[in-house]
């Protein structure tokens, strides 16, 4: 599995606003649930108005149970 050019660029901008302290955990509403996310995002400036980038939310409950790790073997290959 190949992690998208987009996805790599969007967590090297995490990275880099981790590294200057521009990070914040924002409570946010889900657009479709209404229910409340706890969003991770980049904070920037505009001016003197702050900009607040979304980049994911946290896992509800325990993560392990919300995530399938990928195999070590892709679909179309053989196993070692």
């Amino acid at each position: 599995m190949s992690i998208p050019d987009h996805a790599r660029a969007n967590f090297a901008t995490l990275l880099r606003a981790a590294a200057d302290g521009n990070l914040a955990l924002m409570e946010c509403a889900d657009a479709i649930t209404g229910e409340a996310r706890y969003v991770i995002c980049a904070v920037g400036r505009d001016g003197t108005d702050f900009v607040f980038t979304p980049f994911g939310h946290l896992a509800d409950g325990n993560p392990f149970d919300a995530y399938v790790p990928p195999s070590a073997t892709l679909p179309d290959e053989p196993a070692p």
